[in-house]
């Protein structure tokens, strides 16, 4: 029996590839998983591409710094997970050559740096790409570094007790950060050399790196040791901690790829459940026949479930082959932007793209497909026997269900699976209701035209014929509403987070930092800069503070056990003083400090602070990031040395920054005439364009001990990626149209049949070819376009709560939309509706009317 059920679903399936449903519904499926799967390969390879590209300015995937050598131990089990090493030796030493002496800050490689990318070095034949650093007995000097003590390729340098030839002028690291963790010039040394020149000694103030590269799964395999290393207090370093430039725009384009793939799968399974219900309309006859024969609703079901899993195993080896071509035909656009390897791709996303259509035919299909098995044998002679249809909330709780398990399955996360299936099983309540009402008065506005014209006619028509069918249009309003909602809050959010990503680096992002301007060069140095430098931003004071303890407790006591190695609690940090808000800041905890005017002589933390009789608490204003990681909060005592003093202060206020542009920003400010007798210098940073970039060396000139540093290499890095990420957020957004444009053509197949009978009544009635084109085009105008008007409000509320809760953005209004989106829809499924009708309104009226059966 079981064969005879095979070779029968087989043979109809085989005949029914003709037929417009069937061909919708595989359409369908092939796109759901041709996104699902083209999108988990495009994030999989890509993000971890990114990411690598990303480390590149790290310097490794993971970074590990201490100030005493790592032990062999540690080493051996970094090795054993499948990292590659190289070590790094980081200090401040005095460079010599003849009587002129320049500290300068020591940058010692081996052999095996750099992991990613290359230097940028003048080895004497002008500037090349260098994926080595210096040999033994050589060095490379920064050109800073080489115009103040006057060096070229060739000369010697004295470092320490070693004497070293300058063989190249480095113009960019491989590695080069963004941090000010050194203001001097650099020379970049062989690690084979450091022993001679007797800088390392116990007690030199050394900084130790391990600088780790290794496949995902090495990193998951050393989690474990990482979080061992940060309680003991080595700081361990990532491109997301450590880049929040790169960060943001990597995650940011994570969840906007996640999402439209769930977008695409979603208005896949919209298509899928309205080309289930034409599917499963047309073989009623055919399943009462076959109960007419002897076969049980058990066979019914098992024969139009094989009919459909055959359909659906096709369509998926389709889809995934479509997925696998579509992530190589991205990463080949991207290739030029990619200068990694990426991983090959993995079984895994051709798994979770079958899956998927699996699972959206059952969800979407499956409650819908069991109406054949209440098929009655009497439907042969009496043809309005038909089966009940399953209830609406039967196929949408199913629906939603299945949903909800790929939203889990694709965010990994089950309570935000489950806000947004609540959610959206509440929206979906709303907007049957909306969709009534809006449907309503778009019908009585349209019967209120008065005008005798043949559009005034054909749309009163037309508004009749949909209110008629009232049910089938309010599921198609639905249907188009949730198409255009999907396509828009894709769209929406891809010209936003674009137009984010571009303002994030403007062309007058600041290319150079000048720190330790001190008090007596702060004028003049803002005079020679001001006239020529564009888009400076404030000189900020900045006094060299560490933490001493936070609540008189230790600090790495005091804090979260995971915030024992924070970079934060180890190094001196650079405090600054500020009587208004910064510029990007902004007070999300807490009050900014009051100022105490009309005293004669301030008291309190309004004086400069006396560190024998402090009489209270100075308020502080904290970023709100370093208070999350320490687990601080308003009210919490925080006590500083600087100097030889200590400040005991308590944060009054919390602020967020935006870590998105290449400017000067603190973590901790205090109020004015608190730091100002302590030794301090300024920091600012300001965009010099092309043809003024002598200034550099008048600067050098003038203020020899002001440090000049050049992050236009490190912009070039982030504009790179942001590039990329751009291409791939473009490119993906097609898949999610080609998404709506099936379900658009699976709704309009689905109605067919009804149009074809109510097309043969009106030629019956005496209307020609020109009216019904008319009747019709008017119609789907305005389905389209109360479509259009719905979709437009659902895209502006869904993307204000994206911006808000998970894209990091702040919302913004779109009015353009609800323009676009009305009249755009009119004429999409105008246009389309009217030429897919276009062979009915050419068929006799006796073959229109012989399809009153079908619909």
């Amino acid at each position: 029996m079981s064969n005879l059920n095979a070779r029968l679903a087989l043979r109809s399936l085989k005949r029914d590839l003709r037929a417009a449903d069937v061909r919708a519904l595989f359409v369908a499926l092939m796109l759901a998983v041709a996104a699902s799967t083209m999108i988990a390969f495009f994030l999989d390879r890509l993000d971890r591409g990114l990411e690598r590209q990303a480390s590149q300015m790290l310097g490794g995937d993971v970074v590990l710094e201490q100030r005493d050598p790592f032990s062999e131990e540690l080493r051996t089990r970094l090795e054993d997970a499948g990292f590659a090493l190289s070590d790094q030796v980081d200090l401040v030493s005095m460079i010599s050559r003849g009587d002129r002496f320049q500290p300068a800050s020591l940058k010692a490689v081996d052999d095996t740096y750099p992991h990613y990318g290359s230097s940028r070095v003048d080895l004497g034949n002008g500037i090349e790409q260098v994926a080595s650093g210096p040999a033994a007995g050589e060095a490379w000097a920064d050109p800073r570094l080489a115009q103040l003590i006057d060096i070229e390729i060739g000369d010697s340098v004295q470092v320490g007790q070693a004497e070293l030839t300058i063989s190249g002028i480095i113009e960019r690291e491989a590695d080069q950060s963004g941090g000010f963790g050194s203001f001097n010039p650099r020379l970049m040394l062989n690690t084979a050399d450091l022993d001679a020149t007797g800088l390392v000694q116990q007690g030199s103030r050394v900084e130790f790196e391990i600088l780790a590269a290794g496949p995902p799964q090495a990193l998951d395999a050393v989690q474990g040791l990482l979080d061992d290393l940060r309680r003991e207090g080595v700081e361990v370093s990532d491109v997301r901690v450590d880049q929040p430039q790169l960060g943001n725009a990597l995650e940011r384009a994570e969840s906007y790829l996640g999402l439209a793939g769930l977008a695409a799968v979603l208005l896949a399974g919209v298509a899928v459940a309205m080309s289930t219900r034409r599917y499963v309309e047309r073989h009623l006859d055919t399943a009462a026949l076959l109960r007419c024969f002897g076969a049980s609703q058990h066979q019914l079901v098992v024969i139009f479930s094989i009919q459909l899993l055959g359909l659906a195993l096709v369509a998926s080896l389709i889809g995934a082959v479509l997925g696998l071509a579509g992530q190589a035909l991205l990463l080949w656009l991207l290739a030029s932007f990619l200068p990694m390897t990426l991983p090959p791709p993995g079984i895994m996303p051709l798994g979770l793209g079958v899956l998927t259509a699996f699972a959206v035919l059952v969800g979407f299909a499956g409650p819908t497909l069991l109406r054949i098995k209440r098929v009655s044998a009497l439907k042969v002679l009496r043809r309005e026997l038909d089966p009940l249809p399953p209830s609406a909330w039967l196929v949408v709780g199913v629906a939603s269900l299945v949903f909800g398990g790929l939203l889990w399955l694709y965010s990994g996360s089950l309570p935000l699976a489950l806000a947004l299936l609540v959610g959206g099983a509440a929206l979906l309540g709303v907007l049957w209701g909306i969709s009534m009402l809006l449907l309503n008065g778009v019908l009585r506005g349209v019967q209120a035209l008065s005008g005798k014209g043949p559009w005034s006619q054909a749309l009163r028509l037309g508004g009749r014929q949909l209110g008629r069918r009232r049910q089938a249009g309010l599921g198609q309003l639905m249907a188009f509403s949730v198409t255009f909602f999907a396509m828009a809050m894709i769209v929406l959010v891809r010209g936003d987070l674009l137009n984010t990503w571009q303002n994030q680096l403007p062309d007058d992002t600041p290319n150079y930092f000048a720190i330790n301007i001190q008090p007596s060069e702060r004028d003049d140095f803002e005079d020679v800069v001001s006239p020529r430098a564009e888009a400076q931003s404030e000189l900020y004071p900045m006094v060299r503070g560490r933490v001493i303890s936070i609540n008189d407790q230790d600090p790495r006591e005091a804090v979260r056990p995971d915030a024992r190695g924070d970079n934060s609690l180890r190094r001196e940090l650079n405090l600054t003083w500020q009587a208004e808000v910064p510029e990007g800041n902004e007070i999300v905890a807490g009050e900014w400090f009051a100022s105490e005017e009309g005293a004669d002589q301030p008291q309190g933390w309004m004086s400069e602070v006396d560190a024998t009789a402090q009489s209270a608490p100075v308020p502080i204003s904290v970023e709100d990031g370093l208070a999350e990681r320490l687990g601080l909060t308003l009210g919490d005592q925080i006590t500083f040395a600087v100097g030889s003093d200590e400040i005991t202060t308590e944060i009054t206020s919390l602020r967020s920054l935006n870590w998105d542009t290449f400017r000067p920003n603190f973590f901790v400010i205090f109020p004015p005439d608190v730091l100002e007798s302590f030794g301090h210098s300024y920091i600012t940073a300001f965009y010099l364009p092309e043809d003024e970039q002598g200034l550099i060396n008048q600067l050098v000139r003038d203020f020899p001990g002001v440090s000049l540093l050049n992050v236009e290499a490190i912009l070039g890095q982030v504009r790179d990626v942001l590039t990329q990420v751009t291409r791939a957020v473009e490119l993906v957004l097609i898949l999610v149209l080609m998404a709506g444009v099936s379900v658009l053509y699976a709704a309009l197949t689905a109605s067919r049949p009804v149009r074809a009978h109510e097309s043969g009544l009106l030629r019956v009635f005496g209307a020609g070819q020109t009216m019904i084109s008319r009747v019709q085009g008017a119609e789907f105008a305005l389905l389209g376009f109360a479509s259009g008007l719905l979709g437009a409000a659902l895209a502006e509320l869904a993307t204000a709560v994206l911006y808000l809760y998970l894209l990091d953005l702040p919302p913004r209004p779109h009015p353009g939309l609800w323009l676009a989106m009305p009249i755009g829809g009119a004429l999409l499924i105008g246009v389309i509706g009217h030429s897919l009708s276009r062979s009915l309104r050419q068929q006799a009226p006796a073959a229109s009317l012989g399809l009153l059966g079908e619909a």
